[in-house]
């Protein structure tokens, strides 16, 4: 039997500056985000560092103190054992295996300059939470489009981070010959800048006619099948995938990381209902994400623009499901979504303690979002009752009438069964007719059709 290969784990500290105004509990949750952001990107979060502070140290982000003990930790240094006898976590990490520190994760976004004068002084690589981020949307994207705006934000993050490099490099390095560039004499920085502009302005032509593209195929794949259509939205790791994999019947990519999900996938709802309905899951939603990310991943959440119905999806288990729900609110309404129908469903109650405590929560829910949905995706007959709920959204404006089929269009009738609920078939000596159950604009398309093929 061949013996499974491990990966060498890889060690990280966290650090964040604690402002007067923000609160310890939503300190904590944006700390408690990073590290799930750290195991995302394959690091153990082994040491936190927290300092509180009336605003950020301009020339490192953290204070002397902080960062010399950072330095001691990371170096193993005698002078964290002093540190440890006053912090009991760190007494802990320091009686433990010592381990190799890889990177300093920052709780901000830091200018490159702090970034620099941080990891010169501890001896660490220092990535701050944009870099984070990137670097994770960076392995993840899988599709053209995804990819792209990827890059955008990526040379978007790289363009101020220029002039500190050329700084580091001097004279000789600040200065190039010219070639490829606009002549002779053009600063290294100017020209690296100019080569940014220029590729950021390419691939936003390139996104933006891979977005008419996919408009066109959406209208007209809906326009032929005659499909509604659902979003899933909602904090990431709440279980979209999980949930989309469960409603449609088919596989979808189910990890429990941030941002396992980049592309818009979308798929049927299965079982199969009239009308028939498009379910798609998006990118999902993070506190903080640093403004260049919204910007460049606001074509994700296409889907969620064109959908009849949103399925807000929250984790039933988070005690801080509420900031889950002002940043998913947030971010719609930048979007331009927020008056597109919204169901709230809570998911992982089956993440809630045992049965008593789980019925506690979800009467709780009920009381609080009386229209809310509240349900386990891994539990069938939760899902069942989604289903229903979805469907009967759409079957609401749905109207009874009588279709007439000539003999000489008999042809046709493969699309009354494929756009209508027929619930009834009878014929005479001219043709057919089907009683169904459909969309006013799908029944007023079959009357022309069946008119014009008779």
């Amino acid at each position: 039997m061949q013996n499974e290969v491990k990966e060498k784990p890889r060690y990280a500290v966290v650090a964040a500056v604690q402002l007067p105004t923000v609160s310890d509990m939503e300190f904590d949750a944006s700390l408690a985000e990073l590290r799930e952001l750290a195991k995302t990107l394959g690091f153990e979060v082994v040491h936190t560092f927290v300092q509180k502070r009336s605003g950020f140290d301009t020339t490192a982000y953290l204070g002397v103190g902080k960062r010399q003990e950072i330095r001691a930790y990371i170096n193993n240094e005698d002078e964290f054992a002093e540190v440890a006898e006053h912090d009991d976590h760190a007494r802990a990490t320091l009686n433990a295996e010592f381990r190799d520190i890889e990177a300093i994760l920052v709780d901000h976004e830091i200018s490159p300059s702090q970034a620099r004068n941080l990891e010169k002084e501890v001896g660490c690589e220092v990535m701050d939470r944009t870099m984070v981020i990137l670097e994770i949307f960076h392995r993840n994207a899988r599709s053209r489009a995804a990819k792209a705006q990827v890059e955008i934000a990526r040379l978007g993050y790289m363009a101020p981070r220029l002039r500190e490099a050329a700084k580091l490099a001097g004279p000789q390095g600040r200065q190039r010959s010219g070639v490829g560039g606009r002549g002779a004499g053009e600063s290294g920085t100017e020209l690296d800048k100019r080569k940014i502009r220029d590729r950021i302005a390419e691939l936003q032509l390139e996104i933006v006619a891979m977005d008419a593209e996919r408009q066109t195929q959406r209208a007209r794949r809906q326009e032929r099948q005659g499909l509604a259509s659902v979003a899933l939205v909602g904090y990431t790791n709440a279980g979209k995938s999980t949930l989309m994999r469960a409603l449609t019947g088919s596989e979808v990519l189910v990890a429990n990381k941030l941002f396992a999900t980049l592309d818009t996938t979308v798929r049927t709802l299965y079982p199969e209902s009239m009308p028939r309905v498009l379910v798609s899951d998006t990118v999902g939603f993070i506190k903080n994400l640093p403004h260049g990310l919204v910007a460049s991943f606001k074509s994700t959440l296409d889907e969620a623009l064109d959908a009849s119905l949103l399925l807000h999806v929250i984790d039933a288990s988070d005690p801080g499901f509420e900031r889950q729900l002002v940043v998913t609110d947030k971010v719609l309404a930048e979007i331009g979504a927020q008056d597109v129908p919204r169901l709230r469903v809570f998911n992982k109650i089956d993440h809630v303690g045992d049965a008593e405590a789980q019925a506690e929560r979800e009467a709780a829910l009920h009381v609080q979002y009386p229209d809310c949905v509240v349900m386990s995706a891994r539990r069938p007959d939760d899902v069942a009752k989604l289903h229903k709920k979805i469907v009967s959204f759409f079957q609401k404006d749905l109207v009874e009438d009588e279709l007439f089929l000539p003999w000489t269009a008999q042809q046709l009738r493969g699309e009354i069964y494929s756009t209508c609920e027929v619930l009834g078939e009878r014929a005479d000596e001219e043709g057919a007719f089907f009683r169904v159950r459909s969309g006013r604009e799908t029944l007023e398309a079959l009357r022309v059709k069946f008119g014009q093929a008779g």
